[in-house]
């Protein structure tokens, strides 16, 4: 059992995000869609109020809470990746139909929520002893939107 379970606040989009997510993201799995009660305020009564999920394995949970509050870059989820195809996926399905492309591997997805689609590769060539390759390699990530393992490495090698 997860202690502590990410709750995200959308406007109306609780059900769409899950079957959204739970498209991009392997292992993934829907839960539990609840729904307001009767006599709810806000004519509320019988639309979604929360859809709970799986990503990998850690749950998820969305709520239909109206427009009051956006999400931010203050948070983000930070999504590990071993290979360029896996970053590929990731930025591109979390992208699509309205995403938007940040700076450094950050991304805005459709709805607003901030995500981090980062190799592994990149933090073992920055965290290198020799400071002039690891310094390369943080200006050469500086200058990309999606990371590129490929242009990091040259970035290493000197070339």
């Amino acid at each position: 059992m997860q202690k502590i379970t990410p709750f995200l606040w959308f406007d109306n989009q609780a059900e769409e995000a899950m079957n959204f997510y739970t498209s991009i993201f392997k292992n993934s799995k829907k839960g539990e869609v609840r729904f307001y009660p009767p006599g709810s305020p806000g004519g509320m009564a019988g639309k979604v109020l929360t859809a709970t999920f799986e990503l990998d394995g850690e749950e998820f949970v969305a709520l239909n809470g109206g427009p009051i509050f956006k999400f931010t870059e203050a948070v983000s989820f930070f999504v590990k990746c071993t290979t360029q195809d896996e970053v590929d996926h990731y930025w591109n399905s979390l992208t699509a139909d309205g995403g938007q492309e940040s700076q450094c591997g950050w991304l805005k997805d459709k709805y607003g929520v901030s995500w981090q689609i980062i190799p592994d590769t990149l933090g073992q060539l920055m965290g290198d002893k020799d400071p002039v390759k690891a310094g390369r390699v943080m200006e050469a990530m500086l200058k990309m939107k999606k990371i590129e393992i490929g242009k990091l490495q040259a970035a290493y090698d000197g070339r």
